[in-house]
């Protein structure tokens, strides 16, 4: 996917949606570029005719949203990158192809590591490698990785499943050994869709890691069932991670949360330019 540069492009507008954490993108604009269409919105009802499946699900597929524009905002259909993928999948246009390469490999991927999920570990340390990582550090975030995974399966074991769950013991965590809830981590960071873990320093990850592994032990002894009984055991694991950082932080003098983050050059020049942090 970072071969492909469509989502970069200036001509898409696309807006940052806060309480689900992931851009939103105008299908218009979308579909304007891949097909050359001077009147895409007639593209787009032709496209709907053509692809009755999509048509269906077009509403799920396809928010209205209110984008900022030079002409003022403006409600406008917009589509999460999942969605993109979907929609351009009926779009017979060579400017598509990549992109439905991209998809076949994906499933490919997938489908090889359900049947070898050591795969999945190692394509994950080698995309790591690639964006520039070192051994040591990737060494800690797959380690991070695994202890997520053992928290969350104990989760679900004692009836905590839905999602907004899940984002809720993390943040009581994370607010017990950083002080911070992750939205206001990345805030710190100036990170905004990118995985927070994925900008921490070997220290930061080691604290959260400590976090969370507390919070298993205290989950596997204590056995509480059910969501505010995981919520109370997440803060206690989370305020033996965080005790641990305040000791550390008073014999050294120097803080454990950092500005630091792995961002492109590209990137951080362009939210200075933009007045973002």
């Amino acid at each position: 996917m970072a071969q492909i540069k469509l989502f970069e492009s200036n001509q898409i507008r696309s807006i940052w949606s806060e309480s689900e954490h992931k851009w939103y993108f105008v299908v218009e604009d979308v579909v304007a570029i891949l097909t050359d269409s001077k009147d895409p919105k007639q593209y787009i009802k032709r496209m709907r005719l053509r692809d009755e499946e999509l048509a269906k699900g077009w509403v799920q597929f396809v928010p209205t949203l209110i984008v900022p524009t030079t002409g003022g905002n403006q409600k406008m259909g917009c589509a999460d990158a999942k969605g993109l993928l979907r929609i351009i999948q009926s779009i017979p246009s060579p400017k598509a192809e990549p992109f439905k390469l991209w998809l076949a490999q994906v499933g490919s991927d997938r489908l090889d590591e359900i049947e070898n999920p050591e795969l999945a570990t190692q394509r994950t340390r080698e995309l790591y490698k690639l964006k520039g990582y070192s051994d040591d550090w990737i060494e800690k975030r797959m380690r991070s990785i695994a202890i997520r995974e053992e928290l969350t399966d104990e989760w679900k074991e004692r009836g905590v499943k839905e999602q907004k769950e899940y984002a809720i013991l993390t943040a009581e965590i994370s607010k017990a050994t950083f002080g911070l809830t992750p939205s206001e981590y990345k805030k710190v960071k100036g990170l905004k869709q990118e995985n927070l873990r994925d900008h921490m320093t070997d220290l930061e990850l080691i604290f959260s890691m400590l976090g969370e592994a507390s919070t298993t032990e205290i989950v596997k002894i204590k056995n509480p069932m059910g969501f505010v009984e995981n919520q109370k055991a997440a803060k206690l694991g989370g305020a033996v991670a965080g005790n641990a950082r305040k000791e550390l932080e008073q014999k050294t003098g120097k803080k454990v949360i950092t500005e630091d983050n792995y961002l492109p050059e590209s990137v951080k020049q362009k939210r200075l330019k933009n007045g973002e942090k």
